[in-house]
């Protein structure tokens, strides 16, 4: 099986600036994609940002041209650096896996168990 663990959410002020670390453990055969959602109270978790094991990424566009995302292959760890927070980035954010691990070879979705980010205004 494969494993996640999100860290450094927490609490910064609107305008400040947070990097999110997600790695994954296991026995990992393949890591084609890595990702993260964010999921405020009442509403839908939603897509932030991805990235692929060819460093092709896509962002959803509230929150292009303030976060970059980055993976480190040798790590099996993805990064979400957030600038210029505002106050609806305010969630719990999900680190997002599709991978695939020795004893299981088909590609799978896996999901961390969330960090949190608040942004006061």
């Amino acid at each position: 099986q494969v494993q996640l663990v999100e860290s450094g959410g927490g609490l910064v002020q609107t305008g400040g600036s947070l990097r999110l670390s997600c790695a994954a453990s296991g026995s990992i055969f393949r890591l084609p994609a890595m990702g993260w959602y964010r999921q405020a109270p009442g509403k839908q978790r939603e897509f932030v940002a991805i990235i692929g094991s060819d460093s092709v990424a896509n962002y959803a566009d509230f929150v292009k041209d303030r976060f970059t995302i980055s993976r480190d292959n040798a790590k099996n760890t993805v990064y979400l650096q957030m600038d210029s927070l505002k106050p609806e980035d305010t969630a719990v954010y999900y680190c997002n896996a599709v991978a695939s691990s020795y004893s299981d070879m088909d590609d799978k979705s896996y999901w961390g168990q969330g960090t949190q980010v608040t942004v006061s205004s």
